[in-house]
């Protein structure tokens, strides 16, 4: 019996070597797939908590912009106000002088430009707040998630303070400017029209729609090639400003500054910004249309005219003027407004965001 089987074994002997090759190597091919399984299981579990905390991290980023721009809309309509001062002139018209026909007139240009120069800021305001924290957080991402292993951080605390500075470029000498081009293309529209002549919601909207393009079209034409100079001044005058005596701080909010205006200069943050405007002076036109209703025996005064009723309604430009002048008290509020919550909620205000998160809180590695 013994000597029969090991015949056979002797005869076989290829086929069980190499079967017991190939049990071993499958073997031995199943650990090292189990092995390599659970690498990419672990490898996954890790990107997936990474890209979990990126996303809370940017989400919270977003909530931070909004709060931020709350609070800074307060300043910006004192800066506007202190510039177009329409109330001293409403109080001196209430002494009625000699010269009350040109204070009136006065008072025509500087309600609208204020109100226009107002809805401008607040959407530049909106989207670089945007541009900067977003790149401030994305910097903040890689310092608390990568360079743990006590290297320099990206952004310091000293120099996102000054960094995060730079916007009082838009409040301060790029708001004058503002001012300046945007009281210039009113002045050029709305002078000629007499204080008596009525206009419709929708004659108001065609010489809101000449103003526009006379601040935006000759922007381009003029020194300041786009409205991204209102935000923040030219490159030679941010280096000139501070060439001597750089710190390593200096250097670094320099190369933020330098990121942050060749996105302003990108082409989808003008369209995102025009967008922004269009959505603005939407929005602007809409609370002006609750003065435009008809007579209250023309239609049901529960209802919300639509435009094709409210375009028949005319009032003498006299009486538009102060309710222009009390728009950017709506405008520039700080209780969250339709007009502010319009221009937060706007999807590609929100994807552009995304994108310029995405783009500063990955790795430097990671994008050759």
């Amino acid at each position: 019996m013994l000597s029969s089987t090991w015949n056979f074994i002797k005869r076989h002997k290829r086929k069980f070597i190499f079967a017991g090759v190939f049990v071993g190597g499958v073997y031995l091919l199943g650990k090292y797939a189990q092995r390599k399984i659970q690498e990419m299981q672990e490898r996954e579990a890790a990107e997936y908590i990474t890209q979990a905390r990126r996303q809370f991290h940017f989400e919270s980023n977003q909530r931070t912009c909004n709060m931020t721009v709350l609070s800074m809309l307060p300043t910006l309509r004192e800066a506007i106000i202190h510039h177009l001062n329409s109330e001293s002139i409403t109080a001196l018209l209430k002494t009625k002088p000699a010269n009350k026909l040109e204070i009136w007139e006065d008072l025509k240009i500087i309600s609208f430009t204020r109100s226009i120069v107002a809805v401008y800021s607040t959407c530049m305001l909106v989207v670089l707040l945007r541009v900067q924290l977003n790149i401030i957080g994305g910097y903040l991402y890689l310092d608390n998630s990568v360079t743990k292993n006590g290297t320099t951080p990206l952004a310091p605390s000293d120099v996102q303070q000054q960094y995060l500075s730079s916007i009082q470029h838009l409040l301060g000498e790029g708001l004058i400017e503002l001012i300046t081009v945007v009281k210039k293309a009113v002045q050029e529209v709305l002078g000629p029209v007499s204080l008596k002549q009525s206009l419709s919601l929708q004659e108001l909207e065609q010489q809101l729609t000449q103003i526009r393009q006379l601040v935006e079209e000759g922007c381009a034409s003029s020194k300041h090639k786009s409205l991204s100079w209102y935000m923040m001044p030219d490159e030679e005058n941010t280096l000139a400003s501070q060439a001597c005596g750089l710190t390593e701080n200096d250097v670094t909010t320099i190369k933020l500054l330098n990121e942050t205006r060749d996105m302003l200069e990108s082409p989808d943050f003008t369209t995102v910004l025009r967008t922004c405007l269009s959505r603005g002076f939407i929005r602007f036109l809409d609370n002006m249309s609750e003065f435009f209703r008809p007579p209250q025996g023309d239609s049901n005064p529960s209802s919300t005219p639509d435009r094709s009723v409210l375009s028949h309604v005319s009032l003498p430009l006299a009486k538009i003027i102060p309710i222009i002048n009390g728009q950017i008290h709506s405008i520039c509020s700080e209780i969250p407004s339709h007009f502010v919550q319009d221009l937060l909620l706007i999807d590609q205000v929100k994807e552009f965001a995304a994108n310029v998160y995405e783009t500063f809180s990955t790795p430097q590695e990671l994008q050759k």
